[in-house]
Parts: C-alpha cells; structure tokens; sequence
C-alpha cells in the first residue's frame, strides 16, 4: 500500500476515542464551505435584480448573502474545534508513543542516531502532523466539497460557459498533477529533505566546532563539509526552481485564463447578434465565480505539498519504532556477586562494514580498578558502554556474576553499575535536584555527603543559595570539571558497586583534575570496582590491570610497570605522554 494511502490511518491510530472527531471535523468543514459559495447566488441575484431596475429585494438579498457568509464561518469554527481535539490529542500520544520506546532502547542508540537528530524528530515529527490534522485535513475536505459545489454551478446558469471555465481549469489540474504534485513532487522532497538535512548536521557540526576555529583562527571555509552542504542545498534550490519556472507559468496562466476563455466567447456570441442582458447577466456571474476556483487550486497544489512532508515525518517516526528496544527477562536472575566478564565479545554498530569490537575477553574482579587505554576510535569506549548494556553484543557474552546480562532485569543491572561520561550534562535544576538524579529518595544531608566524598565543597561555596542554586539561569555555570564532580556525586550517591569512568578528566583543568583524581581514590577506598578509560596515562598508572584496545581488540595487559618493562604498545604510549607533559611554549 501506498505511503499516501495510509497516511490518515497511520494517524488515526493515535486519536483514541477521538477519531470520530477528524472524520466530522472533516464534514462540517465541507459544509462550511458550500455555505461559503451561497453568497455568491445572492451577488448574482443582486445583480440581475439592479440590471432589471427591480430595487425590491436588493435588500434582502444582500441580508442573505451576509447571513450565509457568517454561517459558513460559524460552522468552520465548530470543524476546527473537532479537528483541534483530536488533533492535540494524536500529536500527544504520538509523543507519548515515541518516548516510552525511546526510554526501552539502548542507551547507545542515541550515540548512534544522534540525540540531536532524535529531538528533532520528536518534535518536528508531531508538530507537522498537528498542523495537518487540525487545519489542512478539513481544509483539503473544504477544498473538495467546494470544487464539487462550484461545479454544480458551472452549469447552473448557462453551460457554454461553465464547459469553457472548467475546461482551462482541467488543463491547469493536468499540468499541477503530471508537472508539479504527485511523484515528482514526492522525489523532490525527498530530495529536499536530504539537502536540508545534511545541511542541519553538518551546521551543529560547526558550532560544536567553534571553539576549534577560534583558537586556530581559521575561517568557516575550514569547514569544508559544512560549504558543500550549502552549495549543494543552493545548487538544488535553484535547480529546482528553474525545474518549475515553465510549469509554474503554464499553470497560472491556464488556472486564470477563465477571463479571457469567457471574453472569446462573448466576442463569438456577439458577431451572431446573440448578446442580451440574460447573457450579460451570466457573464458576470461566471465572472465573479470563476477566481474562487483558482484560489481552490492554489490551497490543493499546497495541500499536496504539507501531506508529503506529514508522510515524511510519519517515516522518521516509524524508523525510531522499527528499532527494537532492550529486551528484558521474564524470570529475574541475580548475580552472585560483582564480578564482570567479557567472553569473546564482538560488536558491530548498524550498517558498520567491521567489528567495532572484536574478540575482546577480560575479567573485572570485585574491588579492581582497571583501565581501558588505546588510540581513538580503538574501541574503548564501546567495550565499556557494552559492559554497561547501552548495547548488545553481536556475538560473545558479557556477565555479571555468572549472569549473562541480557538475563538481568534493566532496573537490577542500573542498580550495580553507573556510567559516568566523558561530556557530563547537568539539568537545569538544582545542584540538590541533580545530583539526587542518582537516588531519588535521599535525604538532604545524604546529598551533601556525597557532594562532600565528590571533592564539591568549593563548589558550592562559591554559588549564591549553595546546594540550591539552580544551574544555568542569571549567569550561574559550572566548568567542565566542576560538572564532572558534580557528575560524580551524583554516582556516588546512587552508591552502586561497579563505576565506569569515561574520560571523567577529558574537561577538567589541573586543579579539577586533581580533585576528580581524590574523589576517584575515595570510590576505590569504599571498595568500588572501576572501569576507567582515560587518555591521561598518569591517571591510570595505579590501576590493577591496564588493558590496551587497538582495533576492538586488546594487544596488551598489564600493570603500568610491567607493561612498560615490556616495551610494547603502551611503553610506547608513556613516552609520547612524557614528552608531551614537558612540552612548553618559551
């Protein structure tokens, strides 16, 4: 079936019990509509009663017209009334449907798709289809009902005439579908939304880049991605436009040649003698009707336009909901203890062409503090977020105490492992509401424990209401490594026995780091098991192991001293640290 074909039904599958809303939203629109096309029977008559010089029932003709024109509005009120409930009410659980699916998938699908992206579906996607549902969908009924109305009366009064007039506005129809709408419409769109996109990404790549720019002092054209996103999205739009200058022409010129069509005809009929007031008195009526036909055109060409961006946004949300979430065990099995095991695991990200993760098998004991190093893109951070469950392995298994994790409840496996990332984010809440993000039922002073164990002391002294400041309004911000600890609080608090370490230093400047570091060492003191993956060689050299990821696999292991006795990979690593901490500017 086609896209277009189920477009409402797809919708309406939202609506609940509102359905019957859209369907009757649609109705009294349509009727609205003929209302609309009442007056302009009393214009006529109004007409033929002047030409007549019977000033009678001018009147009361006039009182009608305007009788039915407020009626029409009336009644288009009460469709839009329909059509705005149900509306409101799809668009909401399209939402709701989208974020109870995104809160069942992985964690690591946002990495993949883009959390941005994601947004920006979400919001996008039900936007557009609000608007069509409350406004377009009855429109376009409205729109229908008044073709079908103005055609009845085309040949109302005189047939030649409305032969003639629907004649060039068929035309105008044949032009718009075969030349404009229809499949050529649909691929330039998809053209156009792949332009406008590419163009969306690579923007928020720049602006996450600045920084970058700024200190090098390099222009936007550094951005070489970016410029060609922009010159192909110009290149298309002017292609495009100058694809439908002729068209565009030929359509205007057809859908409002009824004026000269009628014109011909008059001048035809008057070489016969056949011109009197009848025919003059029909001549202006299919005068003044004739334009609402082209306006009606116009809003379906429109129409056309907005269902295809509807169907588009309708294929972004049904490429989230074709993702399928984590499953979760019927029966809950529980871990032994805390013991985590790779076993020859391998991961491939979706429509990767390698394994990003490839044969990796490793140990964490209860209590160790290990550390994942290696070059980027090496496959550190995807081993550490498979440990964790922000994905499946492909093949292999990962467990947890002798569980496999896929068999551990998703509330159970949160409760013994936190994550904290290399970028860590703070609501714009409270410093007391963020951090009890971790455990939602602490008390105040358990907050401020662990706020104390995370080394944010300082932190808090410095913020105006303390551990009620609210981050991010009347200029109150925190640094990198002041989010970190406050981060790291947050994980401290939810007091879970295995603590993933992402990068935690990547922001932090020295004194931040060295506080980090102390709040580290407080977690391994409490007996914390911890996973970190660190660039910063020195932060890892008092780890229990050290494990070197290169190409999703590990090359090496060992302690700092016996893998630099070793002289391998990472001896090789620490000398390019070394030499890079001396390095200095004179």
């Amino acid at each position: 079936m086609d896209k277009k074909e189920k477009l409402l039904p797809q919708l309406l599958a939202y609506a609940g019990k509102r359905k019957v809303l859209t369907y009757l939203s649609m109705v009294i629109v349509g009727i609205s509509q003929l209302l609309a096309l009442a007056p302009f029977l009393y214009i006529w008559a109004i007409l033929r009663d002047v030409i007549a010089g019977d000033n009678s029932r001018i009147a009361h003709y006039g009182w009608m017209a305007v009788a039915f024109a407020v009626a029409s509005i009336v009644v288009y009120f009460g469709g839009l009334m329909c059509s705005h409930l149900a509306a409101f009410r799809i668009a909401a659980n399209m939402r709701k449907t989208l974020m109870r699916h995104i809160m069942s998938l992985p964690i690591g699908f946002l990495d993949t798709l883009g959390s941005g992206k994601v947004r920006k579906w979400v919001q996008e996607s039900t936007q557009s289809t609000e608007t069509y549902l409350a406004h377009q969908l009855p429109d376009k009924a409205g729109m229908y009902a008044t073709m079908l109305g103005l055609a009845v009366l085309m040949f109302l009064f005189d047939w030649r005439m409305g032969l003639l007039c629907l004649g060039t506005v068929a035309l105008a129809l044949i032009v718009m579908v075969s030349l404009m709408t229809g499949p050529t419409l649909k691929r330039k769109m998809g053209e156009y939304n792949k332009a406008l996109d590419a163009m969306s990404n690579e923007a928020v790549e720049y602006v996450r880049g600045i920084p970058v720019v700024k200190t090098f002092g390099q222009s936007v054209f550094s951005f070489k991605r970016f410029k060609a996103s922009i010159d192909q999205y110009q290149k298309w739009v002017i292609a495009y436009t100058l694809d439908l200058r002729m068209p565009m022409t030929l359509y205007t010129t057809l859908v409002n040649a009824s004026f000269a069509v009628l014109i011909g005809l008059t001048l035809f009929v008057a070489k016969g003698g056949g011109v009197d007031g009848h025919f003059l008195l029909n001549l202006l009526y299919y005068i003044i009707i004739t334009p609402a036909i082209a306006v009606t055109l116009n809003r379906l060409m429109f129409a056309s336009e907005n269902e295809m961006i509807v169907a588009e946004a309708l294929d972004k949300t049904g490429r989230i909901l074709a993702i399928d979430p984590l499953s979760d065990p019927s029966e809950e099995k529980l871990p032994d203890d805390n013991e985590l095991a790779l076993q020859d695991v391998r991961f491939c990200y979706p429509e990767a062409s390698r394994f990003a993760v490839d044969g990796v098998s490793l140990s964490v004991k209860p209590g160790q503090k290990i550390a994942l190093v290696g070059p980027s893109g090496g496959g550190k951070t995807t081993t550490a977020s498979l440990m964790a469950r922000f994905f499946d392995v492909t093949e292999g298994a990962i467990t947890l105490g002798g569980v496999d994790i896929r068999h551990i409840r998703k509330q159970e496996l949160m409760n013994r492992i936190s994550f904290v990332f290399q970028d860590s984010r703070l609501l714009k809440a409270t410093i007391l509401e963020n951090v009890r993000l971790g455990w939602p039922e602490a008390t105040r002073e358990e907050v401020l424990d662990a706020l104390h164990r995370a080394q944010c002391n300082d932190i808090l002294a410095k913020l105006p209401q303390g551990i009620d400041t609210v981050i991010g309004t009347k200029g109150t911000y925190l640094s990198g490594g002041e989010q970190q600890r406050v981060a790291i609080a947050r994980v401290m608090l939810k007091n879970t026995p295995i603590v993933i370490l992402d990068e935690a230093t990547a922001f932090a400047d020295p004194d931040n780091e060295t506080r980090v570091q102390q709040a580290f060492s407080e977690m391994a003191a409490a007996g914390k098991t911890l996973i970190m993956i660190a660039h910063r060689l020195s932060s890892v050299t008092g780890a229990d192991c050290i494990y070197v990821i290169e190409n999703g696999r590990i090359s090496e292991n060992g302690t700092h001293k016996a893998l630099l006795e070793k002289g391998g990979k990472y001896a090789a690593m620490w000398q390019q640290y070394v030499e890079s901490v001396k390095w200095n500017i004179k």
